[in-house]
């Protein structure tokens, strides 16, 4: 009799011990997928801005500066439900602005354009790899919260359950293209 409450007692400390181990990994993967979420933001909110200083440098056309001005924007001032739509647009109004290797040239050429053109070439880089490296964690918690240890035993909590960033991220070509 002894004997068996032992092994019963061995049994659930093994199994506590499984659940308390993944229920950590669980809240690592949530708290990465957090980091990767702010610097996704952070990444998004410096390309809007790069965006609204080219389009207020005067450098380009009146009329590609106003189509990436409402762009970028809408971007910043987006809700969070309407965020991904906002930012999609953004990268259409790039391409549609930066689609002819001139516009690019047109913007090196100008007083301190060659820097705005670095700096722009960058944040446009710089999004789809922060989307990436969100994107990446959402999936690897999501496919732990699938499991039905988690579900039975509720070890994710309260937290929502984990949504990836779907955007429309590439960059113009020849922005995209600069060293």
């Amino acid at each position: 009799m002894i004997e068996t409450l032992v092994w019963v007692a061995l049994v659930l400390g093994v199994v506590g011990v499984y659940l308390s181990w993944t229920a950590g990994r669980l809240d690592r993967l949530h708290t990465r997928m957090d980091a990767a979420r702010a610097a996704l933001d952070a990444q998004l909110l410096r390309r809007a801005s790069v965006v609204l200083e080219v389009a207020t440098s005067g450098v380009l056309d009146p009329a590609s500066s106003i189509v990436l001005y409402e762009a970028a924007h809408a971007a910043r001032q987006a809700e969070e439900e309407q965020r991904e739509v906002a930012e999609s647009e953004l990268s259409q109004a790039l391409r549609a602005v930066f689609a002819d290797a001139d516009q690019v040239e047109e913007l090196k050429h100008a007083p301190g354009g060659e820097q705005a053109a670095e700096e722009l070439a960058a944040a446009v880089r710089r999004v789809p790899m922060a989307r990436r490296f969100h994107n990446d964690a959402v999936r690897a918690a999501r496919a732990l919260r699938r499991h039905r240890k988690v579900r039975w035993f509720r070890l994710a909590g309260h937290a929502p359950f984990p949504l990836a960033f779907e955007m429309d991220d590439e960059p113009p070509a020849y922005l995209a293209d600069r060293p």
